[in-house]
């Protein structure tokens, strides 16, 4: 019969020890940033405007993998958008709720949703909400779409890159302030 050891014994694989062997290669650094789910406290300027009464917060934009993070605030009622997915979007509700005109599911605070790739909505929020926040782990684009399905702009990692640096250059933390959330 083989030896059960005391799960009370420390062993080497169990002691609080960190890592000491080497760092695998190519490993970029973490990414933490906290706080996120006080929403009463932020610093203003760490929102990017997307559009009116619209903004973001970048949290991890992944260019070398295609997707990325980010808190999506919203200040006004009615339709946000039409869009087709390229990839999966993981959504949950911080703040508020929405839904699609698509779908007879609402996404309520404290909830979570799946979007599968190919998946086309319209973002409503409703008239009683005075602001929504929903955090998102988009990957690919979104592909925003007319009433038919056609194309009228592209939205991805790069987009939200190049919005946010611009943003952060124009409230004085500066352009390499988003480098932070870069991997």
């Amino acid at each position: 019969m083989p030896h059960v050891q005391d799960s009370k014994q420390p062993t080497p694989d169990n002691q609080a020890l960190a890592y000491r062997g080497p760092p695998l290669p190519n490993v970029p650094s973490d990414v933490v940033v906290p706080d996120i789910f006080n929403l009463t406290t932020t610093d203003e300027r760490l929102w990017v405007p997307q559009s009116p009464s619209v903004w973001f917060r970048p949290l991890l934009l992944s260019v070398s993998q295609g997707y990325f993070v980010n808190l999506l605030r919203v200040r006004k009622s009615g339709i946000l958008s039409r869009h087709r997915h390229a990839g999966p979007v993981h959504a949950t509700v911080l703040k508020g709720r929405w839904h699609y005109l698509e779908h007879p599911w609402w996404a309520t605070e404290g909830g979570y949703a799946f979007e599968p790739p190919g998946d086309i909505h319209t973002l409503e929020v409703p008239e009683d909400v005075e602001e929504m926040v929903t955090m998102f782990h988009v990957t690919g684009a979104y592909i925003y779409v007319d009433v038919d399905g056609n194309p009228t702009g592209v939205e991805d990692v790069f987009s939200k890159l190049i919005k946010a640096r611009e943003h952060y250059e124009k409230v004085g933390l500066g352009a390499d302030f988003v480098e932070q959330f870069v991997r």
